[in-house]
């Protein structure tokens, strides 16, 4: 939320989208909902806290509703806490001012897990979620500008690591695969998953990349921005 406002982003203003509901994707929700139903500059929501996800976002929503409770009973009726919030399944998912949002299927375990693509303008941005190689993220991905991955990493000697990233992520080569038959503008990674001791670096993310992709690619971190037009342009706030 913090980052929102260094880049004066009112947290009343955020729509969000799910990928799925394990708790590292979650436990930020209350605070954006909350803190933006606040009439403060950081705040100020005037409509319903509009919320996309997966099989079970509702749900989950109605019961953060019943968990503050009390909370929103003693803010009073003077803040929107209201909350309008759609469970969803493959296929576009949001569109309205010339932005569409397509949710797509991607393998993370046994979970309902999506990515999104984000089409505006002519202009697109694939966010691939938490995921495993997916052939379902490499076909929406075709044309696509910018990608934006997650990458698993882990160290020789953590076999923890090994059977996590198995699982539930894409390593550095896997990544770079996908990357080459997408051919974005540019790749980006992040939520890294980086397992054992020591823990493997970034620049050890991207040297193994490197066995399967050459094209353009960078680290993503906190406050990037990244423009596109018919280049494509990144901006780090030190």
């Amino acid at each position: 939320m913090n980052r929102l406002w260094q880049l004066r982003i009112p947290l009343g203003a955020v729509k969000l989208f799910i990928t799925h509901l394990h708790s590292d994707h979650t436990v930020g929700i209350p605070d954006l909902w909350l803190t933006g139903a606040l009439p403060v500059p950081y705040g100020g929501r005037t409509a319903p806290f509009r919320v996309w996800g997966p099989a079970g976002t509702a749900s989950m929503m109605a019961n953060l509703e019943k968990a503050y409770e009390a909370d929103i009973r003693i803010r009073g009726t003077s803040l929107n806490t209201a909350i309008e919030a759609k469970d969803f399944t493959e296929g576009v998912v949001y569109q309205a001012n010339g932005v569409q949002v397509t949710a797509f299927k991607v393998n993370h375990d046994d979970i309902d897990a999506y990515g999104f693509r984000v089409d505006y303008q002519g202009r697109s941005v694939l966010l691939s979620g938490d995921t495993g190689p997916s052939e379902n993220l490499v076909a929406h991905a075709r044309g696509v500008d910018v990608v934006v991955h997650e990458v698993g990493v882990f160290a020789p000697t953590s076999e923890n690591g090994r059977q996590a990233v198995a699982h539930l992520h894409s390593t550095p080569e896997q990544a770079g695969e996908e990357f080459s038959k997408i051919r974005p503008k540019l790749a980006v990674y992040s939520h890294f998953s980086l397992f054992g001791t020591p823990e493997p670096t970034m620049d050890e993310a991207i040297s193994r990349t490197r066995t399967t992709y050459q094209g353009p690619l960078e680290i993503g971190e906190d406050l990037m921005a990244i423009s596109i037009g018919d280049s494509v342009a990144v901006q780090r706030i030190r």
